[in-house]
């Protein structure tokens, strides 16, 4: 029914740079309304950091903008998110989720209906 791996997490300093990827079966590929990076930290809710919408439009956390970038591969049917110039604030596990369309009533959910596993990214000072 839909999958999505994530790839890319790891440690970095405080000041470094990761790129986290996505990889979306074809199901959720090509009937997404939203995809976004969502991460958590410890003791924390989960929180938005970047969405990318169906139409192209993105929009960021105010806590990375101008720091992470979303991107999409379509022939990788990829997502990416750059994250440059980390704090160690951006530990977390971070997640990528989907919003994929009713097939049926081409209908787009009110939540996202398709999460990956989570990758760990820490930063450390």
């Amino acid at each position: 029914q839909g999958q999505l791996t994530e790839s890319g997490g790891g440690a970095v300093q405080a000041g470094g740079s990761l790129k986290l990827s996505c990889e979306a079966s074809m199901i959720i590929f090509y009937n997404y309304c939203e995809m976004g990076w969502y991460r958590q930290a410890p003791g924390k809710e989960r929180d938005l950091v970047s969405v990318l919408t169906s139409t192209g439009t993105t929009r960021y956390a105010d806590s990375v903008k101008g720091r992470f970038t979303v991107s999409l591969d379509n022939a990788k049917k990829t997502m990416y998110l750059q994250m440059n110039s980390l704090k160690t604030e951006d530990t977390a596990v971070y997640y990528c989720a989907a919003a994929r369309r009713n097939t049926f009533t081409n209908q787009c959910p009110e939540e996202n209906n398709h999460w990956g596993q989570g990758t760990q990214v820490t930063v450390s000072s």
